[in-house]
Protein backbone atom coordinates (compact mmCIF):
# COMPACT_ATOMS: atom_id res chain seq x y z
CA UNK A 1 0.00 0.00 0.00
CA UNK A 2 1.41 3.35 -1.01
CA UNK A 3 1.99 5.75 1.88
CA UNK A 4 0.95 9.38 1.86
CA UNK A 5 2.89 11.74 4.12
CA UNK A 6 2.22 15.25 5.36
CA UNK A 7 5.21 17.07 6.86
CA UNK A 8 5.38 19.94 9.33
CA UNK A 9 8.47 22.12 9.36
CA UNK A 10 9.02 24.38 12.35
CA UNK A 11 9.80 27.95 11.33
CA UNK A 12 10.19 29.53 14.77
CA UNK A 13 8.13 31.44 17.32
CA UNK A 14 5.77 28.53 17.77
CA UNK A 15 4.80 28.37 14.11
CA UNK A 16 5.12 25.65 11.51
CA UNK A 17 4.61 25.12 7.81
CA UNK A 18 2.63 22.16 6.54
CA UNK A 19 3.45 20.55 3.19
CA UNK A 20 3.15 17.36 1.18
CA UNK A 21 4.43 16.07 -2.13
CA UNK A 22 1.91 16.15 -4.93
CA UNK A 23 0.35 12.73 -5.20
CA UNK A 24 -2.84 11.38 -6.67
CA UNK A 25 -4.79 10.70 -3.49
CA UNK A 26 -8.47 11.09 -2.75
CA UNK A 27 -9.80 14.01 -0.72
CA UNK A 28 -10.61 11.84 2.32
CA UNK A 29 -7.03 10.53 2.51
CA UNK A 30 -5.62 14.02 2.07
CA UNK A 31 -7.92 15.35 4.78
CA UNK A 32 -6.91 12.60 7.22
CA UNK A 33 -3.23 13.27 6.62
CA UNK A 34 -3.63 17.02 7.08
CA UNK A 35 -5.79 16.64 10.19
CA UNK A 36 -3.43 14.16 11.87
CA UNK A 37 -0.37 16.27 11.09
CA UNK A 38 -2.09 19.44 12.29
CA UNK A 39 -3.35 17.86 15.52
CA UNK A 40 0.09 16.41 16.26
CA UNK A 41 1.79 19.77 15.65
CA UNK A 42 -0.73 21.99 17.47
CA UNK A 43 -1.62 19.66 20.33
CA UNK A 44 1.23 17.19 20.63
CA UNK A 45 4.11 19.58 19.90
CA UNK A 46 2.42 22.72 21.27
CA UNK A 47 2.80 24.81 18.13
CA UNK A 48 0.46 27.78 18.08
CA UNK A 49 0.10 28.27 14.32
CA UNK A 50 0.36 26.27 11.10
CA UNK A 51 0.39 27.64 7.57
CA UNK A 52 0.16 25.97 4.17
CA UNK A 53 0.32 27.30 0.62
CA UNK A 54 -1.40 25.57 -2.30
CA UNK A 55 -2.07 26.42 -5.96
CA UNK A 56 -5.40 28.22 -6.24
CA UNK A 57 -6.70 25.67 -8.75
CA UNK A 58 -5.97 22.65 -6.52
CA UNK A 59 -9.59 21.97 -5.63
CA UNK A 60 -9.04 18.67 -3.74
CA UNK A 61 -6.46 20.34 -1.47
CA UNK A 62 -8.81 23.25 -0.80
CA UNK A 63 -11.63 20.89 0.17
CA UNK A 64 -9.33 18.85 2.41
CA UNK A 65 -8.00 21.96 4.15
CA UNK A 66 -11.53 23.26 4.71
CA UNK A 67 -12.58 19.96 6.28
CA UNK A 68 -9.45 19.97 8.44
CA UNK A 69 -10.34 23.38 9.88
CA UNK A 70 -7.85 25.55 7.99
CA UNK A 71 -8.94 29.08 7.16
CA UNK A 72 -7.93 31.00 4.07
CA UNK A 73 -5.79 34.01 4.89
CA UNK A 74 -4.84 35.42 1.53
CA UNK A 75 -3.86 35.02 -2.09
CA UNK A 76 -0.41 35.40 -3.62
CA UNK A 77 -1.03 36.55 -7.17
CA UNK A 78 0.84 34.85 -10.03
CA UNK A 79 3.20 33.29 -7.49
CA UNK A 80 4.15 29.99 -9.16
CA UNK A 81 4.95 29.00 -12.72
CA UNK A 82 3.19 26.19 -14.56
CA UNK A 83 4.85 23.75 -16.99
CA UNK A 84 3.20 25.73 -19.78
CA UNK A 85 5.15 28.84 -18.78
CA UNK A 86 2.32 30.93 -17.40
CA UNK A 87 1.69 31.74 -13.74
CA UNK A 88 -1.03 30.91 -11.28
CA UNK A 89 -2.10 32.19 -7.89
CA UNK A 90 -1.27 30.59 -4.55
CA UNK A 91 -3.71 30.46 -1.64
CA UNK A 92 -2.45 30.82 1.92
CA UNK A 93 -4.24 28.86 4.64
CA UNK A 94 -3.63 28.70 8.39
CA UNK A 95 -4.87 26.99 11.51
CA UNK A 96 -4.24 28.20 15.05
CA UNK A 97 -4.12 26.09 18.19
CA UNK A 98 -6.89 28.34 19.54
CA UNK A 99 -9.19 27.89 16.52
CA UNK A 100 -12.51 26.12 16.91
CA UNK A 101 -12.19 23.35 14.33
CA UNK A 102 -15.23 21.11 14.74
CA UNK A 103 -18.97 21.66 14.95
CA UNK A 104 -21.04 24.53 13.61
CA UNK A 105 -18.62 27.25 14.74
CA UNK A 106 -15.69 25.49 13.10
CA UNK A 107 -17.56 25.03 9.82
CA UNK A 108 -18.88 28.61 9.78
CA UNK A 109 -15.45 30.05 10.58
CA UNK A 110 -13.87 28.22 7.66
CA UNK A 111 -16.66 29.26 5.29
CA UNK A 112 -16.37 32.85 6.50
CA UNK A 113 -12.75 32.85 5.36
CA UNK A 114 -13.40 31.53 1.85
CA UNK A 115 -16.78 32.88 0.74
CA UNK A 116 -16.96 36.16 -1.22
CA UNK A 117 -17.16 39.38 0.75
CA UNK A 118 -18.21 42.88 -0.23
CA UNK A 119 -17.24 46.26 1.08
CA UNK A 120 -20.00 48.16 2.83
CA UNK A 121 -20.06 51.96 2.49
CA UNK A 122 -22.33 54.45 4.22
CA UNK A 123 -22.85 58.10 3.22
CA UNK A 124 -25.31 60.79 4.24
CA UNK A 125 -26.78 63.72 2.35
CA UNK A 126 -27.08 67.04 4.18
CA UNK A 127 -28.44 70.35 2.94
CA UNK A 128 -28.21 73.88 4.30
CA UNK A 129 -30.99 76.48 4.62
CA UNK A 130 -30.33 77.52 1.00
CA UNK A 131 -30.95 73.97 -0.23
CA UNK A 132 -27.31 73.37 -1.18
CA UNK A 133 -25.75 69.91 -0.84
CA UNK A 134 -22.81 69.25 1.48
CA UNK A 135 -19.92 67.65 -0.42
CA UNK A 136 -16.35 66.87 0.58
CA UNK A 137 -13.35 67.56 -1.64
CA UNK A 138 -10.72 64.87 -1.11
CA UNK A 139 -6.95 64.88 -1.56
CA UNK A 140 -6.79 61.60 -3.49
CA UNK A 141 -9.30 61.92 -6.34
CA UNK A 142 -10.87 64.65 -8.49
CA UNK A 143 -14.54 63.91 -7.79
CA UNK A 144 -16.21 65.09 -4.60
CA UNK A 145 -18.37 62.90 -2.39
CA UNK A 146 -20.95 62.88 0.36
CA UNK A 147 -19.82 62.69 4.00
CA UNK A 148 -19.30 59.12 5.17
CA UNK A 149 -17.08 56.23 4.18
CA UNK A 150 -16.25 52.54 4.51
CA UNK A 151 -17.94 50.68 7.36
CA UNK A 152 -15.59 48.88 9.75
CA UNK A 153 -15.91 45.11 10.42
CA UNK A 154 -18.57 44.43 13.02
CA UNK A 155 -20.03 47.92 12.63
CA UNK A 156 -23.52 48.65 11.34
CA UNK A 157 -23.85 50.93 8.29
CA UNK A 158 -25.68 53.55 10.35
CA UNK A 159 -23.05 53.60 13.09
CA UNK A 160 -20.30 53.61 10.45
CA UNK A 161 -21.78 56.66 8.76
CA UNK A 162 -22.15 58.50 12.08
CA UNK A 163 -18.53 57.68 13.00
CA UNK A 164 -17.17 58.78 9.63
CA UNK A 165 -19.10 62.07 9.78
CA UNK A 166 -17.72 62.76 13.25
CA UNK A 167 -14.18 61.99 12.07
CA UNK A 168 -14.53 64.08 8.91
CA UNK A 169 -16.49 67.08 10.14
CA UNK A 170 -16.41 66.97 13.93
CA UNK A 171 -20.19 66.88 14.33
CA UNK A 172 -22.31 64.22 16.01
CA UNK A 173 -25.29 63.14 13.95
CA UNK A 174 -27.98 60.56 14.68
CA UNK A 175 -29.18 58.93 11.48
CA UNK A 176 -32.37 56.95 10.96
CA UNK A 177 -33.30 54.46 8.27
CA UNK A 178 -31.33 54.46 5.01
CA UNK A 179 -33.10 56.16 2.15
CA UNK A 180 -31.32 54.18 -0.58
CA UNK A 181 -29.40 50.91 -0.60
CA UNK A 182 -27.34 50.83 -3.78
CA UNK A 183 -25.11 48.25 -5.42
CA UNK A 184 -21.97 49.96 -6.71
CA UNK A 185 -20.16 48.21 -9.59
CA UNK A 186 -16.34 47.92 -9.76
CA UNK A 187 -14.67 51.28 -10.27
CA UNK A 188 -11.08 52.57 -10.49
CA UNK A 189 -9.53 49.38 -9.14
CA UNK A 190 -12.14 48.98 -6.39
CA UNK A 191 -14.25 45.84 -6.33
CA UNK A 192 -18.01 46.19 -6.16
CA UNK A 193 -19.69 47.28 -2.92
CA UNK A 194 -23.01 47.80 -1.17
CA UNK A 195 -23.69 51.40 -0.20
CA UNK A 196 -26.21 52.69 2.33
CA UNK A 197 -27.28 56.29 1.75
CA UNK A 198 -29.01 58.27 4.48
CA UNK A 199 -30.81 61.59 4.31
CA UNK A 200 -29.32 63.58 7.17
CA UNK A 201 -31.66 66.50 6.75
CA UNK A 202 -31.11 70.24 6.65
CA UNK A 203 -28.37 71.53 8.95
CA UNK A 204 -29.08 74.73 10.82
CA UNK A 205 -27.12 77.83 9.89
CA UNK A 206 -25.23 77.70 13.18
CA UNK A 207 -24.02 74.18 12.42
CA UNK A 208 -23.05 74.89 8.83
CA UNK A 209 -20.94 77.84 9.91
CA UNK A 210 -18.93 75.60 12.25
CA UNK A 211 -18.11 72.84 9.80
CA UNK A 212 -14.36 72.30 9.42
CA UNK A 213 -12.29 69.59 7.78
CA UNK A 214 -11.13 67.17 10.48
CA UNK A 215 -9.71 64.38 8.31
CA UNK A 216 -6.31 64.64 6.58
CA UNK A 217 -7.75 62.91 3.49
CA UNK A 218 -10.04 65.89 2.92
CA UNK A 219 -9.16 69.21 1.32
CA UNK A 220 -12.32 71.23 1.84
CA UNK A 221 -15.99 71.29 2.77
CA UNK A 222 -18.17 72.47 -0.13
CA UNK A 223 -21.79 73.57 -0.38
CA UNK A 224 -23.03 72.95 -3.90
CA UNK A 225 -26.30 73.95 -5.57
CA UNK A 226 -28.25 70.86 -6.73
CA UNK A 227 -27.94 71.86 -10.40
CA UNK A 228 -24.14 72.03 -10.03
CA UNK A 229 -23.71 68.66 -8.30
CA UNK A 230 -23.28 66.60 -11.52
CA UNK A 231 -20.26 68.71 -12.46
CA UNK A 232 -18.22 67.76 -9.37
CA UNK A 233 -19.21 64.16 -8.60
CA UNK A 234 -19.23 60.91 -10.57
CA UNK A 235 -22.22 60.06 -12.74
CA UNK A 236 -23.16 57.35 -10.25
CA UNK A 237 -23.09 59.77 -7.30
CA UNK A 238 -25.08 62.33 -9.28
CA UNK A 239 -27.86 59.81 -9.96
CA UNK A 240 -28.07 58.81 -6.33
CA UNK A 241 -27.96 62.36 -4.97
CA UNK A 242 -30.75 63.35 -7.37
CA UNK A 243 -32.90 60.50 -6.06
CA UNK A 244 -32.22 61.53 -2.46
CA UNK A 245 -33.15 65.15 -3.19
CA UNK A 246 -36.35 63.97 -4.87
CA UNK A 247 -37.28 61.95 -1.79
CA UNK A 248 -36.94 58.60 -3.55
CA UNK A 249 -36.27 55.54 -1.40
CA UNK A 250 -35.61 51.85 -1.93
CA UNK A 251 -33.05 49.66 -3.64
CA UNK A 252 -31.00 50.68 -6.67
CA UNK A 253 -28.22 49.18 -8.73
CA UNK A 254 -25.54 51.61 -9.91
CA UNK A 255 -27.99 54.39 -9.12
CA UNK A 256 -30.76 52.93 -11.30
CA UNK A 257 -33.93 51.14 -10.33
CA UNK A 258 -33.50 47.41 -11.14
CA UNK A 259 -35.11 46.41 -14.39
CA UNK A 260 -37.58 43.55 -14.24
Amino acid sequence: MRQFRVDVTAVGDGTGKLSWKEQSVDVATLQRGISLAADDALIGKNLRRLTVEIPADDVPARIALHRAGFRQEGRLRAAIATPAGDFRDVLVYSRLASDVVYGQVGFSSVMNSVLPTKRVIAHALFTNPAGEVLLLETNYKPDWELPGGVVDPGESPRVGAEREILEELGIRIELGQPALVDWMPPYLGWSDAIEFLYFGGALAAGVTDQLRVQDRELRAVRWVAPDDVPGVVTDLSARRIAKLLNGETGHTEAGHLPER
